[in-house]
């Protein structure tokens, strides 16, 4: 991304990494941190659970939509400018998040927190890649990797502890002296590089896709209270997302240079991959928007215990690449994809078997499992997609990879909050259905207080926990779903071929 200046001396080069680091955990807190505190946004909104979820998507979208353009950007005004201006549109983006007022502000709010953060993971790796020779630059991503993965692991946690003992709002207002200290360090550590004058953007292309993936995801997000195609909102919404995406696409083919180089597609092994990052950007992330509130909101678990049982996940993760990073140069990567998606499928295979009355250890073992699965996909997955690339296109096709990735997050979180909503209405309604009183078993003594069909409380009671069984009904449907879907990636690891050397591929991220 920039241009490589004079090495650091070793003290600066401390420096450096801390404040790098500090910036990519505190971009990666505010990918979980946020997750626990959504049903007392809710409540604080007057939203519902599909609403309140524009929280996360909004985010999502606006960061995937601006990762591809970070290196444009960096070569135009260099790294540390861009840098800071990352930092301190991040940082201002979640004082405002904090003090917003209702869902519009809040959702717009993480719009621009989205942008701003686009850039800070792929920054924060420019900048350590330029601080250190090539020699040291294997041991730097290491550290640079296991401090990015403390981000997901504390944010559940942290998350929880800020919402139970003060507020939600300060999930946002926690990065403001975080936000502080990363631009003190940058301006004081930093060494100020030159732009190195990239080629300039293809601006048609970047529009064009920016379109598409935001109607797509206002379709997701508001087609359920909608009614879907009933509504002539989503169809809109889904025509430009579709007439946007086809102009994009004749773009790319007829228009050269264009945002998205040709070239990419022609490499079945970065195609295949990036079908499958596509697929478990839906698979894996969105668990961890519906998991909090079936804790809190059905079984009754407070922020901070929701948030400690939700940790280790992140705890399997770190365990996972640690070996995996061992492993990959012996072993073929295609298998480790395939036992990972195993260690998922068996996962959401346990998950469908949650019940009201389970022990908060069936939550945790279950997410362990999960972040073992992660290191075990997600490395082996990256490490495929750029292998056979030329180095010429790893700048686009790294965005292109991280871009794709972010829209099934974003479209997962969509369609099982959708799913959800439409599971409990159709369980609700088959369980009230034996709930008259030509039902012998609807009275006394097999329906005992406070349940009753004779007082209008006894039948409230009734509802309300009929409610409550749907949902989790709901929920464990949900889990047997993704179960399938884990099953169903299996047969697209067969079109990637095996590559000799891993050493080749860029610099290497887990998703949480």
């Amino acid at each position: 991304m920039s241009e490589k200046g004079p090495e650091p001396d070793p003290v600066n080069r401390t420096m450096i990494t801390l404040t790098v680091m500090l910036a990519a955990i505190m971009t990666m807190l505010d990918s979980t941190i946020a997750n626990v505190a959504l049903p007392h946004m809710a409540g604080s909104m007057s939203a519902s659970a599909e609403q309140i979820n524009w929280v996360l998507t909004s985010y999502i979208i606006a960061a995937a939509i601006m990762t591809p353009v970070t290196g444009w950007f960096a070569g135009r005004l260099g790294v540390k400018r861009m840098f800071l201006i990352a930092i301190v549109g991040f940082t201002v983006a979640s004082a405002m998040c904090g003090a917003a007022q209702n869902l519009g502000q809040i959702v717009l709010f993480r719009v621009l927190q989205g942008m701003f953060g686009a850039g800070m993971m792929p920054l924060s790796q420019a900048v350590m890649l330029d601080t250190y020779p090539v020699r040291e630059r294997g041991q730097a991503m290491a550290i640079w990797g296991m401090g990015v993965t403390v981000g997901p692991i504390l944010g559940p946690v942290i998350g929880g502890w800020l919402t139970d003992d003060f507020s939600w709002r300060w999930v946002f207002y926690i990065n403001l002296p975080i936000g502080m200290l990363c631009v003190a360090g940058v301006v004081a550590f930093l060494p100020r590089n030159q732009p190195s004058h990239s080629r300039p953007l293809e601006w048609l292309g970047f529009l064009l896709l920016a379109v598409a993936l935001a109607a797509f995801q206002l379709m997701l997000d508001r087609g359920q209270q909608n009614d879907w195609f009933a509504s002539g909102e989503t169809v809109a919404e889904g025509v430009t997302a579709a007439c946007a995406l086809w102009m994009f696409v004749i773009h790319t083919l007829t228009k050269q240079p264009s945002f998205l180089p040709v070239a990419l597609l022609g490499d079945r092994n970065f195609v295949t991959a990036t079908l499958v990052n596509l697929s478990l950007g839906v698979l894996v992330f969105p668990v961890m928007a519906i998991l909090p509130p079936m804790l809190e909101t059905l079984m009754g678990y407070p922020v901070l215990t929701t948030g400690v049982v939700l940790a280790p996940r992140g705890l399997g993760s770190i365990v996972s690449m640690f070996v995996v990073g061992r492993i990959i140069n012996r072993v073929d990567a295609r298998a480790l994809i395939i036992t990972g998606l195993g260690v998922y499928a068996l996962s959401f295979w346990a998950m469908s078997h949650f019940a009201l009355d389970m022990d908060w250890r069936n939550v945790a073992t279950t997410g362990f499992v999960q972040g073992l699965g992660t290191g075990m996909v997600f490395t082996p997955v990256t490490v495929l997609a750029f292998g056979t690339l030329s180095p010429t296109l790893r700048a686009d096709a790294t965005g292109f990879f991280a871009l794709l990735r972010s829209v099934g997050n974003s479209a997962g979180i969509s369609l099982l909050q959708a799913a959800y909503t439409r599971l409990v209405q159709t369980v609700h309604s088959r369980l009230v259905e034996g709930l008259s009183p030509e039902n012998p078993i609807a009275h006394a003594p097999d329906m005992a207080a406070p349940f009753g069909l004779a007082t209008q409380s006894g039948m409230m009671t009734m509802n309300e926990e009929v409610t409550r069984q749907a949902s989790m009904v709901a929920y464990v449907d949900l889990y047997y779903l993704l179960f399938l879907v884990a099953v169903a990636i299996m047969p697209l690891i067969l079109f990637l071929r095996p590559i000799g050397i891993v050493a080749t591929g860029p610099p290497i991220t887990a998703e949480h």
